[in-house]
């Protein structure tokens, strides 16, 4: 019996000792290290999450994870202690939109006049049109990159969501960690996310070629994937249309470049029932009512647009007022979705520099952002956005040890990030002044004392010398090594130059007087500065930053406030009412909720706001039965010789000034056209000319649909001297 007691307790230590050593599959060219990575912060200003903060408190973490955080915590034996004196620990950012570790895309597009290509030329299973890359697994093909991690680190990110982004259906986005480590540590998620965008990125294929042909192709795909759950025979196998199925089940997640985008995406997203996360083109705040009407959770950039070159008068004529009014504005843009109880992320991408993301995210404070927000939109918000709210976004025992530690508040302005643990590595950012050494020292030169007062930024500190005078002192600081630099009135301007070494609270060293002699010196700390209230006073200024003013649409001639309906009489006018009646000089005219109620002589009304129309002339609007005005992203989709798919009303932008120039000329109302470039073109779309509103508002309701066709040189293309003539 004792035997097999034996056996068994010999069986399970050798068991346990296999699986201690099972888990590190790639070989180490290096010697067996069985430390366990324990370490404890002591003595920092903890803040766990946006809403929680604790004093003089203590964070474990050990083999990459976050063992215990408070302020009563017991401090394990092996533990390696890291005194945290004056410094703030914060959970590190999580960035839900990049393309960390994915390889560059090479642009597609679509030539006029050059070689057709009209199917997909990927090998494989999948379907007919390249800009579908549904069946893109990024997991699979992720790539550490330390140059680009460490860029990310120092902004204070420790996790990242990539995806490939390449195409209208873009694949599955994975949750990674800025780790320097091989991807099997880093990948923490394959498959958090699917994406989608109206650009078809790297598809060499003519369709689509305009924003429409996008919209409309990602319509189709979501029906052809609808009819392909059934497997139908006809079809076979398509990876592409079985992978969007398989997506639909993760969070969808659309990129949106711009506000009429957003509600164009969600739009979409509301024909199939798919609600979208919705990355933001950065000029939400122009039209905040709709975009909060789309019932999304956001993702926000902070890359604001730069201050115009206006210094040359001639080439200030080129930067137009709403260019100008989204620089000034711009910053505001976190701030309104903050106001406006919306949902939000913030994201680096898109910024030209990456090393301007704090300096950006402060700005946005200045502009009305709230701290509390800014840091749950950097780490709550994307944790549960990617659903890894149980491993990261707060400093909770149990979660992955990711975390700050800076030298002060993260959002003051002269705040320096120290170091960025990930996965409980230490990422070292900038240790100068990890050590704040200001304060007063009595300085001894030779026997001489000297008062020496060190001041500034504890990570970029300045010396004075004091005595009957004061003398600046070239300062310098290196690690432990510290460099003193002055010339003292009594050597007439000749230098002394002081080298030596810090510890707690002594320096010492040597050097050389003014004369060339060795000599030697040392200083003691006796006192702090007095508290610095500068930096507070200038967090108080910025916060009375203002916008400018808003106009519908944001742009030259736009509204202050959108017009609303009136009952309005123009009185004794003449009014040519195109039917039987003909010209009716002196006439009133009443109108009420929209429409006329009342034409004739002496008309009253006591609500009226009442426009005295002698002398002049009253007419129906204008209707311009063919017109290409209000579209963006092409008017046309040249691609393939029927395109009846596609929607003008999908492309509708009300931002177009050729809608003001319109109504100043009398046309009231526009039949919006596809172009002439193919046999079939698009669906149309008739509008009433509203200037100020969104597009769903422009429409008219219950209005006969229409299509456009077209004949002639343009859309046979017989004058091309290539394949592409019809």
């Amino acid at each position: 019996m004792k035997k097999v007691k034996f056996l068994w307790l010999f069986f399970a230590l050798l068991t346990g000792f296999f699986q201690a050593f099972a888990q590190q599959t790639y070989p180490a060219n290096d010697v067996a290290n069985s430390v366990e990575g324990c370490y404890a912060f002591i003595n920092a200003t903890i803040v766990k999450d946006a809403a929680t903060s604790l004093q003089n408190a203590t964070l474990v973490i050990r083999q990459g994870k976050i063992e215990a955080v408070g302020t009563l915590v017991t401090i394990p034996k092996d533990a390696i202690v890291v005194d945290c004196k004056g410094k703030y620990i914060y959970p590190s950012f999580i960035d839900v939109y990049s393309d960390y570790g994915t390889s560059p895309v090479q642009r597609g597009g679509f030539s006029f006049g050059g070689q057709s290509q009209m199917v997909s030329n990927t090998k494989g299973a999948y379907g007919w049109n390249q800009a579908i890359k549904s069946e893109t697994d990024i997991s699979k093909t992720f790539t550490v990159n330390d140059a680009k991690a460490k860029e990310m680190r120092s902004n204070g990110f420790g996790i990242v969501l990539t995806h490939q982004m390449d195409g209208i259906s873009r694949g599955t986005g994975a949750v990674v960690s800025l780790a320097n480590e091989k991807e099997n540590k880093v990948l923490l998620k394959e498959k958090a996310s699917a994406h989608y965008s109206f650009d078809k990125g790297s598809s060499t294929q003519d369709y689509p070629n305009s924003l429409m042909g996008c919209i409309a192709l990602l319509r189709q795909n979501y029906l052809d994937a609808q009819w392909y759950k059934a497997k139908p025979v006809a079809e076979g196998t398509n990876l592409s249309l079985q992978a969007f199925n398989d997506n639909l089940t993760l969070p969808q997640i659309f990129e949106a470049s711009d506000k009429w985008n957003v509600v164009r995406a969600d739009k979409v997203g509301d024909e199939f029932s798919v609600q979208y996360i919705i990355k933001a083109g950065g000029n939400e705040y122009q039209r905040i009512s709709e975009v909060k009407n789309t019932n999304a959770n956001f993702i926000v950039p902070v890359n604001f647009p730069q201050a115009m070159d206006v210094e040359d008068p001639t080439d200030a004529r080129y930067v137009s007022l709403a260019d100008l009014k989204h620089w000034e504005m711009a910053p505001g843009n976190p701030a309104a979705f903050e106001k406006n109880n919306i949902n939000f992320s913030l994201t680096s991408f898109g910024l030209k520099d990456a090393n301007t993301f704090l300096s950006n995210l402060r700005k946005a404070i200045q502009y009305g952002l709230s701290e509390q927000k800014a840091l749950e939109a950097l780490t709550k918000n994307p944790a549960a956005l990617v659903g890894m709210a149980d491993k990261l976004g707060s400093l909770d025992a149990g979660k992955l040890a990711n975390f700050l530690i800076t030298s002060g508040p993260i959002f003051y302005d002269k705040t320096v990030v120290h170091q960025n643990w990930i996965q409980g590595n230490k990422y070292v950012v900038k240790e100068d002044g990890w050590k704040d050494i200001r304060g007063i020292y009595n300085f001894v030169l030779n026997n001489e004392a000297y008062k020496l007062e060190v001041k500034g930024d504890a990570g970029k500190p300045t010396a004075t010398l004091l005595s009957s005078d004061t003398t600046k002192v070239d300062f310098g600081l290196q690690d432990k090594l510290v460099k003193l630099n002055f010339s003292l009135k009594k050597d007439k301007n000749a230098p002394t130059r002081l080298t030596g070494v810090m510890s707690e609270t002594n320096w010492s060293g040597t050097g050389q007087s003014a004369n060339g002699n060795w000599i030697s010196w040392n200083a003691t700390k006796i006192s702090e500065l007095p508290a610095d209230t500068s930096a507070k006073k200038k967090r108080d200024d910025m916060a009375d930053k203002k916008m400018g003013q808003l106009t519908f649409p944001n742009t030259a001639y736009g509204f202050k406030e959108l017009p609303g309906q009136e009952t309005i009489l123009i009185k004794n006018t003449t009014v040519w009412s195109n039917e039987k009646e003909g010209k009716l000089e002196n006439t009133d005219v009443l109108i009420k909720n929209g429409k006329i109620v009342s034409i004739g002589k002496n008309i009253s009304d006591a609500s009226a706001k009442i426009i005295d129309g002698t002398g002049k002339h009253l007419s129906a609007g204008i209707i311009d039965e063919h017109s290409h005005i209000a579209g963006t992203g092409g008017i046309n989709e040249c691609s393939q010789s029927v395109t009846a798919e596609v929607r003008i009303g999908d492309i509708i932008n009300p931002d177009d000034v050729n809608i003001y120039r319109q109504l100043s000329g009398g046309v009231t109302s526009s039949h919006i056209l596809h172009g002439s470039c193919n046999t079939i073109g698009g669906q149309t779309q008739l509008l009433k000319l509203r200037w100020g509103v969104n597009a769903e508002q422009m429409k008219f309701t219950n209005w006969d649909p229409f299509i456009k066709f077209a004949l002639g040189e343009n859309t046979k293309r017989n004058n091309l001297t290539n394949t592409y003539s019809r």
